[in-house]
């Protein structure tokens, strides 16, 4: 693990993050901005770590005659994983274009960017500033992961807002998780996520509050462990991540046609969309007028793309391992345990869902068709990746 440690005061974490990942059984080894050792020495991360620091361009890892051959490459090549904490506004735009003037970002120049955690931290105004925004949407796209940041006083206690770095034990799970196993090398991968819209004309559909957070984190720890991930989304706010192929859908119909043309080799199906069970029976060309009176809307049932894939599937040799998703408002695992029976599912994951299901938390419980039964709760992120080890399991 390579912790890169940017110029500001939240550095003050970056040493618990380093402490926790080495208890954890990490191996790790630090590089300094010229503006970091304002804030911390490398002689602390040299005693957290137990390894040599590096901190100018030209000194590569200190004294550690491993690293010194060659400088930054050598250090480049020696990392599983970079953590840049705390990931500040200079350090950000310098990441962005490239640039390689001190020993952290020709470090990282050298290693691929999908493999870079960041944890901004800046004042407030500068998070939200758009030049800091177009860095982190570009960098983002490249496959860097953002953690944060979170919401608070900053350090000039007149300013409130989004800026801290989130926590060092927040840091050091992401970095761990990053470093885990690779075992869905090769496999391929099909999640669906987000929600349908039915039309009733060009500017009403029915629909529901799903932001496809929770599809996009399954997909997100499907791609860290090495599986061949295509993802199929519904109308979101939220970009799906990156190194994923993305086939973007809009009703129930449209999701049944792209998973169709997807099924080919997939050895898993995730069907964690929240697809409307409904739709207009009929479509207008033009935007309905109000009438007087009442009104009614006659409503047709969507396919039930999960269901059909059970028939379709049962009993078959080589069939993809099914994994449905049930968001109940009562009797969760009674309805859901009879949703898993109903479309021939190997696993379905239930939540309930009477308060809405778009925050970055989630809380469930994972039914497995041989009895068995898990309750999984945390960031969806954390949700996902304990969800694909009762995925590997059955594989």
């Amino acid at each position: 693990m390579l912790l890169c440690v940017g110029g500001g005061i939240a550095a003050f974490k970056a040493c618990e993050a380093a402490r926790l990942l080495v208890k954890a059984g990490a191996e790790v080894r630090c590089a300094l901005t010229p503006a970091a050792q304002r804030f911390v020495t490398p002689l602390t991360f040299h005693a957290l770590t137990g390894n040599a620091v590096a901190t100018g361009l030209w000194d590569g890892g200190g004294s550690d005659p491993t690293i010194l051959a060659a400088g930054h490459v050598s250090l480049a090549d020696w990392a599983g994983v970079a953590v840049i904490a705390p990931a500040t506004a200079d350090l950000l735009a310098k990441l962005r274009a490239g640039l390689a003037d001190d020993v952290v970002t020709a470090t990282l120049l050298a290693i691929e960017p999908r493999l870079w955690i960041a944890a901004p931290a800046m004042n407030e105004r500068m998070w939200r500033s758009p030049a800091t925004q177009e860095n982190v949407r570009a960098l983002a796209e490249r496959g860097v992961r953002f953690l944060g940041p979170a919401e608070g006083e900053m350090a000039e206690r007149s300013h409130v807002g989004p800026g801290r770095m989130v926590e060092a034990q927040e840091i050091a799970s992401a970095a761990l998780r990053a470093l885990g196993p690779r075992d869905l090398e090769g496999i391929a991968v099909l999640v669906t996520a987000g929600p349908t819209r039915e039309a009733l004309d060009p500017v009403r559909y029915l629909s529901n509050p799903s932001s496809g957070r929770m599809g996009f984190a399954v997909a997100e720890a499907a791609r860290d462990r090495g599986a061949e991930v295509t993802l199929i989304a519904g109308p979101t706010e939220v970009a799906p991540p990156a190194g994923v192929r993305v086939l973007r859908i809009v009703s129930a119909q449209d999701l049944e046609s792209a998973v169709n043309s997807s099924l080919d080799g997939a050895r898993v199906v995730v069907m964690a969309a929240a697809v409307a069970d409904q739709r207009p029976s009929e479509f207008s060309e033009q935007k309905v007028k109000k009438k007087e009176g009442e009104e009614t809307l006659r409503l047709v049932r969507t396919p039930d793309v999960l269901a059909g894939l059970g028939t379709r599937f049962a009993g078959a040799q080589g069939r993809p391992l099914l994994v449905g998703f049930a968001a109940e408002t009562e009797r969760v695992e009674e309805n859901a345990r009879d949703k898993l029976a109903r479309k021939n599912l190997d696993l379905i994951v239930a939540n309930e869902v009477s308060q809405g299901f778009a925050g970055d938390e989630n809380r469930v419980v994972v039914l497995g068709r041989d009895g068995g039964r898990a309750e999984l709760a945390g960031t969806k992120r954390a949700v996902a990746d304990a969800l694909w080890d009762r995925i590997r399991a059955l594989l």
